[in-house]
Formats: structure tokens, sequence, C-alpha cells
């Protein structure tokens, strides 16, 4: 790794990790669905699909890549706490709402990125970017 790859790295870690801290710092929860993770996860995921079809339509160096697709979207979203999310409902019998969280996560999740992919392709054809 280069070191300028390693400084945006560095950055696009930084400032996602930061505003998922700011974002998970106060709990929201839906019933006793913990909310804030899955916020984290869709809005990065759809970042991420934005980027995607932009990165491509600017022909964008792979740099750019490590700054926000590694870095940023890595440190923003996250696996592991909505695993233990996920674990802590299983611990206390809540199979519903841990299954809703499961379905919630990884279908929102997927389905945010595959609408910001869809999203940024259509206002690219339309010669809005």
């Amino acid at each position: 790794m280069k070191g300028i790859e390693f400084i945006l790295l560095a950055i696009g870690a930084v400032a996602g990790a930061f505003l998922r801290y700011k974002m998970v710092s106060s709990p929201i929860i839906l019933g006793v669905l913990p909310v804030n993770v899955l916020v984290v996860n869709v809005i990065g995921s759809f970042i991420l699909g934005v980027f995607s079809i932009v990165s491509v339509f600017w022909n964008l160096d792979t740099k750019y890549s490590i700054l926000v697709a590694v870095g940023f979207c890595g440190s923003l979203t996250t696996m592991s706490s909505f695993a233990l999310e996920t674990s802590n409902l299983i611990d206390n019998r809540l199979y519903y709402t841990a299954s809703i969280n499961i379905l919630a996560n990884v279908g929102l999740s997927l389905g945010f990125l595959i609408g910001g992919r869809t999203l940024t392709s259509i206002l690219v054809l339309r010669g809005g970017l």
C-alpha cells in the first residue's frame, strides 16, 4: 500500500467511524428492536451503491475506492454490532425480534445498495451527474 492510499484509507475510516459513533451514541429502540445499527448499515449500503456507479461513470482512480468504499463505508457500517445485537435478542429469547433484525439489516442494506446503484444509474443516463 502506497503512502497516499494509507492516508486516504485512514481519512475515510476516521470519518466513517466518527459518523457511526455519533449516530449510535443515543440508542433508538423501536419496540425491542434496536434501530441505530440498522440505520448506519442502510445508509452505508446506499452510499456504497451510489459510489459504485459514480466511480465507474467518472472513471475514478482506485484510490477513491480505498477512501470511500473501504475506509468510509467500511467504518460506517457494522457487521459486528449487528451480530451482537442479534445475539443479545436471542439470549433474551426474543427470537421473532432477532429474525426481524436479521431480515431488516440484510434485506434493507441490500435493497438500499441496489436502490443507490439504480438511482445513480438513472441519473447518469439522464445526464444528471
